[in-house]
């Protein structure tokens, strides 16, 4: 079992609340950037001493399982492509030490979004976790732990592909709204886009 929350704009005694209230022992920080402007609280140095008070681990995870790549290869016009993200050997690595660490901690991915499915943690890192046969649930704001099944539920109905259909499976219609989702959310780097080599 591994879970994912989003620090949102919560007070730091709240966030350790939620995480206390579901037993965690370890939180890995999937931000590129581990520095909010808005929740200062939640910037690596403060968050990795707060939580150490609370008598949890921290990892910073940023480099290896971030939104923001830097491998160039992982970009389509400007966006991040999370097909290519998770085949590069640095995001593997990633979800290794994940999977390795869940068997002595009760780990919570960490990033910044409130929603689950408005973040990389649960279209992408999630995702290839449950692909891999781990089991995830999400920490939302109210405290209500929602699996990643019911979650993956709730964005195909977000596309209007939650109904039984004759052609496809639903494999097919979460993989569809998971590319729908992607589009919405990857990171776009302004300087990778095509339109914009071409002005240069």
């Amino acid at each position: 079992m591994i879970l994912t929350i989003g620090h949102s704009n919560h007070e730091f005694s709240t966030l350790v609340g939620l995480l206390q209230q579901n037993e965690v022992t370890a939180v890995a920080d999937v931000r590129s950037v581990p520095v909010s402007r808005f929740t200062p609280q939640f910037n690596r140095v403060p968050l990795e001493h707060g939580l150490h008070e609370a008598g949890m681990k921290y990892v910073f995870l940023g480099k290896e399982l971030g939104a923001r790549t830097e491998d160039t290869t992982c970009y389509v016009d400007g966006q991040v492509q999370y097909g290519r993200l998770a085949q590069t050997p640095g995001f593997m690595s990633g979800i290794d030490r994940l999977t390795k660490g869940a068997r002595t901690e009760r780990i919570a991915i960490m990033c910044a979004e409130g929603e689950p499915l408005d973040c990389h943690r649960t279209v992408l890192v999630a995702q290839v976790l449950a692909e891999r046969g781990v089991t995830i649930s999400h920490i939302h704001g109210n405290g209500r732990i929602e699996s990643h099944t019911a979650a993956m539920e709730r964005l195909m109905a977000k596309f209007g592909l939650a109904e039984d259909e004759l052609f496809r499976t639903p494999a097919e219609r979460l993989k569809e709204a998971l590319s729908r989702q992607e589009s919405r959310i990857a990171y776009v780097k302004d300087e990778f886009r095509a339109d914009k080599a071409t002005e240069a």
